[in-house]
């Protein structure tokens, strides 16, 4: 009598989880502050002291000229931008709440909600607060031009989905080696400080250099963004390709995974957390 009607169309059955993703996805975005105004100021200041902080660090040590030619802070958020919005997605995937959750216990809640609602919250803040920063700086500070801005947004987009995917296959095996996971996942964030590229351009690092950095999927998104960015600068030495082929590798590994852990959930495992 008081069941709730539910599709049994794929299309309605798509939209309704497309709306329960909506949902769960609002409820991520509030529940790191319960003001979403507050959420994005500290979203947004914390890009801001990335930027301020590489800037003082290449002024101080000279490092202006190795930066490509053309709006040096510019530069500077291509890179800043999209490693956190890598290291944010990947963050909140492996945060996304389990199959022990007590949220699982609430039908037509699943761990696929879960995670892409963790994603999309996370993708939602970092685009707000780019657009909101190139804003102000190209209002406030001095206008610039972005020369394919549609390939740079893609860029974007590849290295959240790039974080999503790394997420997803530590998210997998989280559940099995909690304190090993927690440990390489937080080496893996520190070490793409400077395994990201972000403070250097691919077509000036030497062989050897460079094969330290192209194994990143994040590295060849930021130098792949610069030539979509900057009318000056092409990159020879990274791949469109690459970071999206090893994204949807991942992906399939962390399902795959996923699957296979949450047939295997014990509710002890939310209980020793």
């Amino acid at each position: 009598m008081f069941q709730p009607k539910v599709s049994t169309t794929k299309l309605g059955s798509a939209a309704n989880l497309l709306e329960l993703i909506f949902h769960a996805t609002v409820r991520e975005i509030r529940k790191s502050h319960g003001n979403a105004l507050i959420g994005l100021i500290v979203n947004m200041f914390q890009a801001m002291l990335f930027v301020a902080v590489f800037f003082v660090m290449f002024t101080v040590l000279g490092l202006r000229s190795a930066a490509v030619r053309g709006d040096f802070l510019l530069y500077m958020m291509t890179g800043v931008f999209l490693f956190m919005t890598h290291t944010k997605a990947m963050g909140a995937v492996i945060g996304a709440e389990g199959p022990t959750s007590p949220m699982m216990q609430h039908v037509p809640m699943n761990t696929v909600v879960a995670i892409s609602s963790a994603a999309m919250a996370s993708l939602y803040l970092q685009l707000l607060s780019m657009l909101v920063i190139l804003t102000l700086y190209y209002t406030l500070w001095t206008p610039f031009t972005i020369v394919d801005p549609v390939g740079a947004l893609a860029m974007f987009l590849v290295a959240w989905f790039s974080g999503v995917a790394v997420g997803m296959v530590f998210l997998a095996a989280k559940p099995w080696f909690p304190g090993f996971i927690g440990i390489v996942s937080t080496i893996y964030m520190r070490a793409n400080m400077i395994a990201s590229g972000k403070m250097v351009l691919a077509n000036t690092l030497p062989p050897k250099m460079l094969a330290m950095f192209s194994w990143n999927p994040l590295f060849h998104s930021i130098d792949q963004a610069r030539g979509f960015t900057f009318i000056n600068y092409n990159p020879h030495n990274t791949s469109l390709v690459y970071p999206i082929v090893l994204s949807l590798a991942l992906i399939m590994i962390g399902l795959m995974g996923e699957f296979f852990t949450r047939t295997h959930a014990s509710a002890s495992w939310s209980a020793g957390r």
